[in-house]
């Protein structure tokens, strides 16, 4: 089967509104379930706390201090206002990856209209920031400190396109990660099932090379789907830190 196939996007509930398709597809299925799971998590990891915590409360605290921990030392104590917005990035993107993770799922960071909306969603939450913050100076971040003046036509171009391709870079990064790792761990389970079945007994002990190689890579696509949700976090706090302090 094409490896690509787990990409497709098909619609569930056909919906037409003023001549647009805005059909429930099984993309927005899986963010309500993405939604669903954090929600679950923190609510009922919370409903009943001790001092002893159970299984749930251990994982939401865990997250809770994880980015708490982020913010604090990429953004800076004046972020602190800003963490649920961090941390629901955070959660929403790592709950994404990991639900890919499972069998017939599908992931929706590895299309690139999802990474691109969230990457859009931190670009105008820290620009408004930015500009609330500090009114027009905030025009001043596209000219570099000390620089000489006479520079100052090449510098501003290119910190203006510098700025202005942070949810471009942000939104690939996180897209082309995930998309390539599934398609590269469908390749490996095609490259097994055809050692296996097409060439008998020898095909069973050779299959068993690539079947190492696709638990190996799972288990890799693991940790590429925490760190990708790391980074995008990471560089949300940095752009957060950026737009209090204009450097």
């Amino acid at each position: 089967m094409d490896p690509l196939h787990q990409f497709q996007i098909h619609s569930l509930f056909q919906i037409v509104l003023g001549g647009y398709d805005v059909s429930f597809t099984n993309s927005a299925f899986f963010m309500v379930v993405a939604v669903a799971a954090i929600y679950a998590l923190l609510v009922m990891g919370m409903a009943n706390k001790s001092m002893v915590p159970g299984r749930l409360q251990s994982l939401a605290e865990m997250f809770y201090e994880f980015v708490a921990n982020l913010v604090r030392d990429n953004a800076g104590h004046d972020a602190r206002p800003y963490f649920p917005f961090v941390f629901s990035i955070f959660m929403f993107v790592l709950i994404g990856n990991m639900i890919g993770m499972i069998p017939y799922t599908f992931t929706f960071t590895s299309h690139i209209i999802v990474t691109f909306a969230l990457a859009a969603t931190v670009f105008v939450f820290v620009t408004l920031l930015a500009l609330m913050k500090h009114g027009l100076h905030f025009f001043s971040f596209f000219m570099p400190h000390g620089a000489p003046i006479a520079l100052a036509p090449i510098l501003i171009p290119i910190e203006v396109i510098s700025y202005v391709m942070r949810p471009v870079s942000l939104s690939i990064r996180l897209f082309a990660n995930m998309m390539a790792g599934h398609t590269m761990l469908k390749v490996f389970a095609g490259f097994t099932v055809m050692m296996i079945s097409g060439l008998g007994a020898l095909g069973f002990v050779t299959g068993l090379i690539p079947l190492a190689i696709n638990v190996a890579l799972t288990g890799f696509e693991f940790l590429v789907a925490f760190l990708q949700a790391y980074v995008f976090s990471i560089l949300t706090c940095l752009y957060i830190r950026d737009a209090l302090e204009l450097h």
